[in-house]
């Protein structure tokens, strides 16, 4: 058989020489794609994952910068930073400062104030004063020892009224520990570059160690503004995406080693080779095998860093493989995208709550762009106004706002930053509402465009408030100047002249004197019922009482004012009056006030009348006059303070405005109603009920 077999021209030789050819044919023609195919797969997703990684990074570094420029905030804001600042004790803040940096976990802090550093710790690490840096907050490189450094710092002011200005920068380096913390993030190696040299990278502790080999330009990205390039370091390869990170020259560089794949490339080429020599057909079977369980699991990597490119962070990366490196890759994609989805999270969550806060704020916050269009429209704004956000957003603000008073437009009025503005508006549903509006400037991060915001509050009740008081005090003025005026001239005309005086002219005096004090007691009691029912210690006492003695005391007490204007006091009350439930001396307090009110408004030399009807279980009493009768427009409020009966032109006869009130508050508190009505005959009707004794 073996000469058989050395035969050229034997059939057996021919066809295994056949069957070789055919299959080192079919293998070459086979294999040799699948080569080819595994280079430039693993090639183009070694390079997808750099990019992949150069992109992470990049999200990395902005999401660090957010974080410290938040603690940074929070530093400011601490209390025991702004009592410590107050102090002056620099010893007692160099403390502070140690357990503040070593409890928020940045690598520097320090409180500047004109330009001048108060206070850092820790102190040694450079001697640069970082407060000088123009950007104080954002990537900075220090020289230190001919070697440089890489810090990325946050700046806050501190704001407090017990302190001069000052702010607090806080800052990480960015040295080899933070470059291994991006390699565990991200699973690619870190370089920081700085003028084209390294300043920090996890490859080396040391950067100056670091010296890459044979590097080689790939390709730029202008539109990402990157820079693809290959180097060898300690004999690994590696793929590497290099991008700028900050305007003051600082470069970083995410890189993939790529030895594994190079050697898983070798593996699988030597395999194709022992397997044409071993068993030519096993070897073709096993290619074909080797070919389609090595291109799936990559072809899945692809369409997951596809995926993760385009935004699709919740699919996750699953590779059906037991090839270590496919794996690894696989892997790192995976962590990728949960440190992506935690990051996004976060920021979703962040805005939420912001948006949360802002909706929950009483006062309207709106703000505008440079063209004065609104765009943001708070819930406090919408409840204020009375217009919906969906009406208001991208809408010019003097199309909005129009006011009532002034000819300008909106835009014009808008108050300086730190300023109010007291300014009427008229609102959607034609309503007129005072509002007392605060602006300010804001500067988004990474942003040249200043918006305006401005808070604004409805002040249309407190500035109601202010006129009434305002009117209050000129009538309450009016109402102890007059009877004193006349009180102090009848006591100097007593003094002067008494033993001169005839005995009509005496009683007059004297009831000039009288008419006076009872004036001035009426408005004293009045004011001292009206501080009691505003301050909530009010109180009533009721008890059966006879309303006859009651209205013969309120009677008594206004009948020498009655003569005086010459006006008759009617009383038509039933013979037998039952025992009402009253506190007797306010239920005179309230006659005394109603018969005031009549004598002050009804003509000279008419009657006044009191008039009381039982009512099933209640006794209405009425006090009835003949003057100029009330508004039907006033009946709503009359019994509110500051509000007064009548024609309110009449200043000679303008009151304080608190007797009514006072009326309803004692009323009320023994059960009862109050009202009034317009007289028949002429004038007006006040009426009250009291509860009867035997009907309880």
């Amino acid at each position: 058989m073996f000469r058989e077999l050395l035969d050229i021209n034997s059939l057996r030789t021919q066809l295994i020489l056949s069957f070789i050819f055919l299959v080192l044919i079919t293998v070459l023609a086979t294999g040799a794609p699948a080569v080819v195919l595994i280079n430039s797969q693993q090639n183009r997703q070694a390079w997808a994952q750099v990019n992949q990684g150069s992109r992470t990074s990049q999200t990395l570094f902005a999401a660090k910068q957010s974080e410290l420029e938040d603690l940074a905030t929070l530093t400011a804001q601490r209390p025991t930073l702004l009592e410590l600042l107050a102090q002056g004790s620099k010893s007692d803040l160099i403390s502070y400062l140690t357990d503040l940096q070593t409890s928020a976990g940045f690598d520097l802090v320090s409180v500047c104030q004109d330009y001048d550093e108060v206070a850092r710790y820790p102190e040694g690490l450079f001697s640069e004063n970082i407060c000088l840096f123009p950007d104080e907050s954002g990537y900075i490189v220090i020289r230190v020892n001919n070697s440089a450094q890489a810090w990325l710092l946050a700046s806050h002011p501190i704001r407090s009224d017990q302190i001069q200005p000052q702010n607090v920068i806080v800052g990480i380096s960015l040295n080899y520990a933070f470059m291994q913390q991006m390699l565990a993030q991200t699973g690619l190696e870190h370089t920081i570059y700085f003028e084209d040299q390294p300043v920090a990278t996890s490859l080396s502790s040391d950067e100056k160690s670091f010296s890459p080999t044979s590097r080689n330009k790939i390709d730029a990205d202008s539109d990402n503004e990157t820079l693809k390039n290959e180097f060898r370091f300690r004999d690994q390869t590696y793929f590497a995406n290099r991008f700028t990170l900050s305007t003051t020259g600082l470069e970083a560089e995410v890189a993939l080693p790529i030895g594994a794949i190079q050697a898983t490339r070798r593996n699988l080429l030597g395999i194709l080779i022992a397997s044409m020599i071993v068993a030519l057909v096993i070897a073709s079977i096993l290619g074909a095998f080797l070919a389609r369980r090595i291109s799936q699991p990559l072809v899945g990597l692809a369409e997951s860093a596809a995926a993760l490119s385009s935004g699709e962070l919740n699919k996750p990366v699953g590779v059906d493989t037991q090839v270590h490196e496919v794996l690894q890759v696989a892997n790192a994609l995976e962590d990728s995208r949960h440190d992506l989805q935690r990051t996004l999270s976060s920021l979703y969550e962040e805005i939420e709550w912001s948006d949360h806060l802002l909706d929950s704020i009483v006062e309207g916050i709106v703000t505008l762009d440079d063209q004065n269009r609104v765009t943001f429209f708070s819930s406090g704004a919408e409840r204020i106004t009375g217009w919906h956000r969906n009406e208001i957003l991208n809408r010019n603000v003097d199309q909005v706002f129009k006011f009532t008073e002034l000819e300008s437009p909106f835009s014009q009025n808008i108050p300086s930053p730190d300023q109010k503005k007291i300014l009427t508006l008229e609102l959607a549903d034609e309503r007129n509402v005072t509002l007392a509006i605060t602006g300010a400037h804001l500067s988004p991060p990474k942003s040249g465009v200043a918006r305006v915001a401005l808070v604004f509050r409805d002040v249309s009740e407190e500035q109601a408030m202010h006129r009434l008081l305002g009117h209050f005090m000129e009538n309450i003025t009016h109402e102890f100047r007059t009877p004193l005026s006349s009180l102090g001239a009848s006591i100097e005309l007593l003094l002067d002249q008494a033993p001169d005086l005839s005995q009509e002219e005496m009683e007059e005096l004297l009831t000039s004197l009288y008419l006076g004090t009872v004036g001035l007691q009426t408005l004293v009691d009045n004011l001292l019922e009206s501080a009691s029912i505003e301050s909530g210690r009010f109180r009533v006492s009721p008890r059966p009482s006879d309303l006859g003695n009651i209205i013969a005391e309120a009677a008594q007490t206004m009948e020498p004012l009655l003569n005086k204007y010459g006006q008759r006091l009617v009383v038509e009350v039933p013979i037998t009056i039952p025992l009402v439930y009253a506190d007797a001396r306010r239920t005179v307090q309230v006659l005394v006030n109603l018969l005031s009110n009549a004598n002050k408004y009804g003509p000279e030399n008419e009657a006044i009348s009191v008039t009381a009807e039982i009512m099933d279980s209640w006794v209405s009493v009425a006090v009835a006059d003949h003057g100029p009768g009330i508004p039907q427009e006033y009946h709503k409020g009359l019994f509110t303070r500051f509000v007064r009966p009548g024609h309110l032109n009449d200043q000679t006869k303008a009151g304080a405005g608190l007797g009514l009130s006072v009326v309803k508050a004692i009323v009320e508190a023994q059960g009862g109603q109050v009202g009034v009505a317009d007289n028949p005959a002429g004038g007006a009707v006040f009426w009250f009920t009291l509860k009867l004794v035997n009907e309880e």
